[in-house]
Formats: structure tokens, C-alpha cells, sequence
């Protein structure tokens, strides 16, 4: 079966790789695009890390991601010109679709849920088969020509841009921290200030910490790991907290910061490029007063329910 699932994932990431490939193809393309060796260089790399990352020595692939990291300090990875979205056309669709726009994203959701739950195929194939029949749902619903979902798939791939490398990036992060012992640095920094015991403080420090961990890595799962060896066991579960209530709403504790970061670039930078929004903080502006709102309940909900 593990055959099967890396197989499996071979090929997803193989059609990643392919997509980014097709992205660097049309940024050559693009003459208007002062940046577009860069750029191109930038999506080129990336395609072969992700298609065939598992067949190349890791040092090449290091290599790979220190020159787009030369590349994006040097502004060489720019957007370019994309293609535009003709209002009218997305004015119609919608309005003959109605509601029916969502189904794709619910599709894929419980297509999702469904294999990771009811097969050993685990959560990441899920993911990626359920964006695939997502997206043939949405071309069935939409009744899109092959032009028009090459043209729009590109489109959103090259809109993010360099922030698109960010989670791959953050991740990695986080395991590096977990590794060199950073949680446990961190445990020993704390209780030095905070001493174990007192139950509120405990959670309310696992939770804040979470958020702000989370918002200087853009990424709750690189922050987990390290915020939960460092605060959660020691401050909060060894204290009697039941691990999986503290797991859960840590978890969501750390979205709280997501909702704020710009390092979050596939939540707020995204839509900032696919909307064409004037101010870069936006998104951010409009989920901060969420983001703490949705802190101070996690904050209550890990107290009563942990303990």
C-alpha cells in the first residue's frame, strides 16, 4: 500500500511540477515582464523540484532553492502581465450558476475528508484527488473550453509569485527548529518567567504563543511543533489538559495568526493579487479584529475543556 501512496503522490506532484512548468513557459512569453529571465527561472525550479524532487540529490535541490532565493533578494521574480478576466463573461457565469459556484470547493472538501478517513490513502492524496475532481466538476458546471482553464490555471499559478514558495519554505523551518531543539530551548527560557502550574496561564500562554509563532512563520503546522514541545506539554498537558483537546484548539489557536501574517501568502496575499487590490494589507486589515476575537474564545475553550 505504501507503493501505491507514493506512487500516487508521485504523480500529483508530478502535475504540480507541470503546472509551474507551464507557468514559467508563459512568463518567457511575456515581453511586458522586465523580470522574465528571473521569473521563468524562478517557475522552472520549482517545477523540477516538485516533479521530480525525489529523483534528484538533495544538494542540487538545495542549490535550486538558494538561487530563487538570490533571485526574489534581487526582485528578478516579478508577476508580469496576466491575462484579464472579462467582467461580463464572470457577471453571466455567475448568474447562471448561482449557488452551484461552490460546489467545486465543497467537492473537494469532502472528497478530501472521505479518502483520509475511509482509506489508507491517507490526507495528502486525498487532497490532491479531490482537486482534481473539483476540477473537473467546475469544467462540467462551467462548460469552460480547454483554452479557457489553461489560460485561468496559469493565470492563478503566476499571480502568486514568489509568496507561492513561502509554505514549502516555512515548513521545512519548522522542522529544522524542531531538530536543533528549539522547543526545548524555549521550555527552559519560559519557565524561568512563568512557573507551571497555574492552569489559565498556562493555556493562555500555548495559545497566544501559537499565534505569534504563527505569524512569524506564516505557518500553524511549522509552529505547532515547536510552540507544543516547548509550552504545551510542560505548561498545559503535564498539568492534567487532555492532549487532544490541547492539540485541536492549538492548532486553531495558530490559524488566529495566520489570519494576520503576511507570510500567509496563499490566505492573504492571494487574494490581494486575484481581487487587483490596491491596499496589500486589505485582507489583513478586515481578519484582524476576527483573528483576536477567535484567540480570546480558543483561550476560553482550551480552559473549560482541557482541564
Amino acid at each position: 500500500m505504501q507503493n501505491t501512496i507514493n506512487f500516487l503522490l508521485a504523480i500529483l506532484y508530478a502535475l504540480i511540477g507541470l503546472c509551474m512548468a507551464v507557468a514559467g513557459i508563459e512568463t518567457l512569453r511575456d515581453k511586458a515582464n522586465k523580470a522574465r529571465i528571473g521569473t521563468a527561472v524562478f517557475w522552472f525550479f520549482l517545477a523540477i523540484i516538485f516533479a521530480f524532487g525525489d529523483w534528484i540529490p538533495a544538494v542540487v535541490s538545495g542549490a535550486m532553492v538558494l538561487v530563487i532565493g538570490i533571485l526574489a533578494l534581487f526582485k528578478q521574480i516579478q508577476v508580469g502581465s496576466l491575462p484579464k478576466l472579462d467582467p461580463k463573461t464572470a457577471q453571466e457565469g455567475a448568474k447562471r450558476l448561482g449557488a452551484k459556484v461552490f460546489l467545486p470547493s465543497i467537492v473537494l472538501a469532502l472528497t478530501s475528508i472521505l479518502i483520509a478517513q475511509f482509506t489508507p490513502l491517507g490526507g495528502q492524496v486525498g487532497i490532491g484527488i479531490g482537486a482534481v475532481v473539483s476540477l473537473i466538476l467546475a469544467i462540467i458546471l462551467t462548460k469552460a473550453p480547454t483554452k479557457q482553464v489553461f489560460k485561468d490555471s496559469q493565470r492563478m499559478v503566476r499571480s502568486v509569485g514568489a509568496p507561492g514558495v513561502l509554505p514549502q519554505l516555512l515548513a521545512m523551518l519548522g522542522v529544522v527548529f524542531t531538530t536543533c531543539g528549539v522547543g526545548k530551548l524555549t521550555a527552559d527560557m519560559i519557565s524561568h518567567v512563568f512557573p507551571a502550574g497555574n492552569h489559565f496561564l498556562g493555556v493562555a500562554l500555548y495559545c497566544i504563543a501559537m499565534a505569534l509563532f504563527t505569524y512569524i512563520m506564516g505557518n500553524a503546522f511549522a509552529a505547532f511543533a515547536v510552540i507544543t514541545a516547548a509550552i504545551g506539554i510542560p505548561f498545559v498537558i503535564a498539568q492534567g489538559a487532555n492532549p487532544v483537546v490541547v492539540a485541536a484548539i492549538g492548532m486553531t489557536s495558530g490559524y488566529c495568526g495566520t489570519l494576520v501574517t503576511p507570510m500567509a501568502a496563499n490566505f492573504n496575499t492571494l487574494p490581494v493579487a486575484l481581487l487587483e487590490m490596491k491596499d496589500q494589507m486589505g485582507v489583513i486589515k478586515q481578519q484582524a479584529p476576527i483573528a483576536v476575537i477567535l484567540l480570546i474564545v480558543q483561550i476560553g475553550l482550551m480552559y473549560f475543556l482541557a482541564f
